[in-house]
């Protein structure tokens, strides 16, 4: 009997509706996702230039089967993969494998990192050698997956781009870096390293034209303090990680953004320009 069949059902979790009428019948009533929650990480999962179009499609696939029929054809209407930039790297989602078992398992790893040359080619770094990091936390900024790790060696916390890994492999040796990551604020880290270039960290003063409050706060957060200068500027004091990203992202704003201080930054800026005009 169908009453009967919506009962053990209804053991398992399920919520089973009944309904009347000319077309009666049984169906499932809450759903642990809703329509909207499943739009939302669709369109994630279509953003992220770290998941490939075969493993997008895949993921949504999956996704579309999490409601029901109706809602899975609305949810396909809207699904657009084509032209989004998107990394042909595979193996992103073993390293994610990888970093997440090892931060689990309390242990360090290793693995070859790349870079792009001008023949769209992915060129190991140091000349091969492998990095051995202790990993200790994953981080997704600017569409892009992030590893963020204590390197014993340097003794400084350092990030990598995970589609960059290759031949990533877990060691048997513990995590170093437990004391650098006691009072770890990820979000402040993700703030100040622009494009999650390293570089030196230091606290730069901008003067922006009114308009751009917006930008700044888009940047480094509601607690920013913007300070007005006159009707028509404002001055923010900033800790940033000084690099060509940072002076690139500050040139990009354009002429509604000057960088105020301090003096060797300010310098550095300007030999970045020149270096830019003279290569142009």
């Amino acid at each position: 009997m169908p009453w009967i069949k919506s009962h053990i059902l209804e053991k398992f979790g399920l919520d089973i509706q009944q309904k009347k009428g000319k077309n009666p019948g049984y169906y499932i009533g809450a759903r642990d996702f809703e329509l909207p929650e499943l739009k939302l990480l669709v369109d994630a999962v279509q953003s992220s230039k770290f998941i490939t179009e075969k493993k997008s499609k895949e993921l949504i696939t999956k996704l579309e089967k999490l409601c029901c029929r109706t809602d899975a054809a609305m949810l396909f209407k809207y699904v657009f993969i084509v032209n989004r930039p998107k990394t042909e790297n595979e193996t992103v989602y073993y390293n994610v494998d990888y970093i997440h078992t090892a931060i689990y398992e309390n242990k360090e790893i290793k693995f070859h990192y790349a870079e792009w040359t001008v023949k769209k080619e992915l060129k190991l770094k140091k000349d091969g050698a492998f990095y051995v990091v202790s990993p200790w936390a994953l981080t997704w900024d600017d569409e892009n997956y992030y590893l963020v790790a204590y390197d014993a060696a340097a003794g400084i916390i350092k990030h990598y781009r995970v589609d960059k890994m290759q031949n990533t492999e877990i060691l048997e040796t513990d995590r170093k870096g437990e004391d650098s990551f006691k009072n770890f604020d990820l979000a402040a880290f993700a703030k100040k390293t622009f494009g999650m270039y390293g570089g030196v960290d230091a606290e730069v003063t901008l003067e922006c034209k009114n308009e751009l409050a917006g930008v700044v706060i888009d940047r480094f957060g509601h607690d920013v303090w913007l300070i007005p200068q006159g009707e028509d500027h404002f001055k923010t004091r900033v800790l940033v990680s000084v690099s060509p990203q940072f002076f690139g992202w500050v040139t990009g704003i354009g002429s509604g953004m000057k960088i105020t201080g301090p003096d060797n930054v300010k310098a550095e800026y300007k030999a970045y320009l020149q270096d830019v005009l003279e290569n142009y």
